[in-house]
């Protein structure tokens, strides 16, 4: 509920046993802002996955840009923007994700069967975003002890000189969750994109918000549960709590609507 008490109602939390497309469709329509999929993977393969993952180099997203610190596995995007558009460097460092990827002793791909799960019941095309003919990173294992920073993800206002083969027309943000800490670590999604004014409360050089930028915006405060999944508009704003104990570790992508219908992800 926001400061002023008021509500929307089609701002809320569906929960449901598994992706439909008309779920999907709500979301992109904003007739509800995040959709929550319980057991999507059991605690067993959770844990067999992050046993796996232990063995993986963590690394960190640039620290200037990023503070706290977030460690990730894999490549996303965002660490090589330049000009609004996607740099030479990251195709390389793709290149070098997918052969970290492979050698990793996993029992099956997971952020393959993520999107499977995602788009089993979709209508249209779905698979991987391409960027003049080659394909993006599938998406990331991330580490957020002490949380994110309230912030957005919107492909086409941060890569504005980016020519996507399949520009989105909506953007949805996909988590699953292998750990989870027992206290913290929730995700909260507010109802406010950005705004010039936001600015305001951007510090030099970071990626995120003071969250002075979403005071009196409605909110929502979701704590997943391991095994869990949430689909949600990233343009809204939304941020990570700072974990108590235990690890939190999730595999997460950025799925992009095109205008033909298509599910398309990329990390």
């Amino acid at each position: 509920m926001s400061s002023a008490g008021l509500h929307d109602p089609f701002f809320r939390v569906v929960t449901a046993p598994a992706f439909s497309r008309h779920h999907i469709a709500d979301l992109a329509a904003g007739r509800c802002a995040v959709l929550r999929v319980p057991e999507l993977l059991s605690e067993a393969t959770c844990a067999q996955l992050v046993d796996c993952l232990l063995t993986a180099d963590f690394d960190s997203y640039g620290r200037e840009r990023v503070h706290p610190a977030v460690m990730r596995f894999g490549v996303g995007v965002s660490d090589h923007r330049t000009e609004g558009g996607i740099a030479d460097t990251y195709w390389p460092a793709l290149d070098a994700a997918r052969r970290a990827w492979r050698s990793l002793p996993l029992p099956f791909d997971p952020l393959e069967a993520a999107r499977r799960a995602l788009t089993s019941d979709w209508p249209g095309r779905s698979g991987i975003a391409r960027h003049r003919g080659r394909e993006l990173g599938p998406g990331v294992a991330r580490e957020a002890p002490q949380g994110f920073l309230v912030h957005f993800d919107d492909a086409v206002r941060e890569f504005p000189a980016s020519r996507r083969d399949d520009p989105p027309v909506a953007q949805l943000a996909f988590n699953l969750y292998l750990a989870m800490p027992e206290s913290g670590g929730e995700t909260v999604v507010w109802r406010h994109r950005w705004h010039p004014a936001d600015e305001a409360f951007r510090p030099v050089n970071s990626y995120g918000f003071t969250e002075e930028c979403v005071q009196g915006a409605e909110e929502l405060e979701i704590k997943p549960a391991v095994g869990e999944a949430l689909l949600f508009d990233s343009r809204n704003y939304h941020a990570v709590r700072p974990g108590g104990s235990g690890r939190r570790i999730t595999l997460g992508f950025s799925v992009g609507l095109t205008a033909h219908g298509e599910l398309l992800a990329w990390g």
